[in-house]
């Protein structure tokens, strides 16, 4: 055994700390001498008792393991390893390519696995895979990331199309989930900036194209009206269940952040982006989701349904109703159940009533997401308290869905080979820049978006809608107008005007016109 003296230690604190045990250590020693070259610091002993001991006793970045040694083996060696740090990596190198050793090692969380004989550059890169990975990572996606500037610049600079929005949007949020494992912020800065650039070039885009695509006047991408008919009435099949899951408020990066908990049960038919309507709000982009038709003509097909602005009570309490109509509509005779989930208890006790859903053909869940994050309290409260940046939302998400009621009924689902949709009514956006309006009392109060009479507003500000007939949104008065605010934007009424700013920047909201709130997932999968 050779032990480095330990003056060599305090001279060479950041050299990585490897031991290495093997009962043939001594003819290992080209391998250790190349591994010292390469700037490591290699501890050697010839026994797993030794191992142990050291491990105890000292500070190591990894082990090596042989598997067959005098007295207690790896396999031994490794438990009681692991027992004493369970983060510690350990690699386990053996001559027996037998399955059963291979898996009781995998089993217990080896980092790597090698077969005997093992040359020097085996070795180093078993130790670069778990040393140096994030190192290494860091350092690529980077590099990656700078070959990727130009083209994303110059594709902001160029006129794209409505599935090129859709590719562009995925990109982005591909590189931010990238970046955001890294430790550059200077290349997260420059990314946030073309995010800003993406976003007004974006608005824009909307502004020109918007009202041609819902009077059809152009050929319009898939939107929330028209989602059912182009996406999901085809996959509607009698006698095999369908979960068509409607999570409110998600965005397209939070369904990356939560579709690895489900790559286990499900594979992916199908990962799309859809187009949000105007107003980017429930009681618009959802009903039209259901029904099938923009507001103005749910207002005027079904005003049993419909409730305006200024109406009293609950803006979305006749979805099933909606869809059921649009089905007729359809000449579908379909077996459906509809479910609302709008506390976390709810959920809960749907999870015990899914096995009885596979008799349908056609099974809504209707999960109100920032009502399970609240807890009963308010949007904006919880999400400014907890995710006071778009990261920490994105974390909050991955956190509240691992142990949701909802993950809980996807497993359920899988259990029974079904089919499942993942989509969403709108997303939300994270406000920063206050936009100054004046309106009379009647004027709704989202910071988003805002109907009533005599609006008062600079017009740069936001996307303005004076005819609401034009964009087949409902008038609650005859000089009513609706007014979107754009990308970061929110509105603020002078009364009382700095307390506002303050109170809602950096909250997260929707209801106007963003990348976030307008560019949606729309997923199928299908269980393994």
């Amino acid at each position: 055994m050779s032990n480095k003296p330990p003056t060599f230690a305090l001279m060479n604190p950041m050299k990585p700390k490897i031991l290495w045990a093997d009962d043939e250590i001594e003819l290992l020693k080209p391998h250790v001498l190349f591994l010292e070259q390469k700037g490591y610091d290699v501890t050697t002993v010839n026994n797993g008792r030794e191992a142990v001991s050291l491990v105890k006793e000292r500070s190591f970045d990894l082990v090596f393991l042989d598997e067959n040694m005098p007295g207690i083996s790896g396999l031994q060696a490794l438990q009681e390893i692991k027992a004493h740090d369970a983060d510690l990596p350990v690699v386990m190198i053996t001559k027996s390519e037998e399955e059963h050793i291979m898996e009781d090692a995998i089993g217990s969380k080896i980092a790597d696995y090698l077969i005997k004989p093992v040359n020097p550059n085996q070795i180093l890169l078993s130790i670069k895979k778990n040393l140096d990975d994030k190192r290494l990572i860091q350092e690529k996606t980077t590099q990656d990331y700078r070959q990727e500037f130009r083209e994303i610049s110059m594709q902001l600079s160029q006129s794209m199309p409505a599935d090129g929005w859709k590719d562009f949007m995925k990109k982005l949020v591909y590189w931010t989930t990238e970046l955001a494992q890294t430790n550059e912020e200077s290349m997260k800065e420059i990314l946030q900036t073309q995010k800003i650039g993406a976003n007004q070039q974006f608005v824009k885009f909307y502004e020109q194209r918007y009202l041609d695509w819902i009077n059809a006047k152009v050929e319009a991408p898939v939107m929330s009206h028209t989602l059912f008919n182009k996406k999901i009435k085809s996959l509607v099949q009698p006698g095999q269940p369908l979960y068509w899951v409607v999570i409110d408020n998600l965005r397209y990066d939070q369904w990356k952040i939560i579709a690895p908990f489900l790559k286990d049960l499900y594979r992916t038919e199908e990962e799309d982006i859809y187009y949000a309507i105007l107003p980017t709000a429930t009681m618009y982009a959802r009903n039209a989701m259901f029904s099938g038709l923009l507001p103005s003509e749910m207002q005027k097909l079904h005003p049993q349904w419909w409730k305006d602005e200024d109406e009293e009570g609950s803006k979305n309490e006749h979805e099933h109703d909606f869809l059921q109509a649009q089905l007729k509509r359809l000449g579908m005779n379909v077996k459906t159940s509809y479910h609302k989930v709008v506390q976390n208890q709810f959920g809960k006790k749907l999870v015990d009533q899914i096995s009885n859903l596979k008799q349908n053909d056609l099974n809504v869940i209707v999960y109100n997401f920032v009502d399970m994050l609240s807890h009963a309290r308010s949007e904006m409260e919880v999400i400014k308290e907890l995710a006071e940046d778009t990261p920490a939302y994105l974390s909050l998400t991955k956190s509240w869905f691992e142990h949701s009621p909802l993950r809980e009924m996807l497993e359920k689902m899988a259990e029974q080979k079904a089919r499942v949709i993942i989509t969403t009514d709108h997303g939300t956006v994270r406000v920063e820049d206050p936009i100054k309006i004046v309106g009379d009392k009647a004027t709704n109060n989202n910071l988003r978006y805002k109907v009533g009479k005599n609006l008062n507003y600079n017009a740069k500000d936001v996307f303005e809608v004076k005819d609401p007939a034009a964009a087949h949104l409902p008038r609650p008065q005859l000089s009513s107008s609706y007014v979107f605010a754009k990308s970061k934007g929110y509105f603020v009424y002078p009364n009382n005007y700095n307390h506002f700013v303050t109170h809602f920047r950096n909250t997260f909201q929707h209801g106007g016109i963003s990348l976030e709130e307008v560019l949606i997932p729309f997923v199928v999968l299908q269980a393994k």
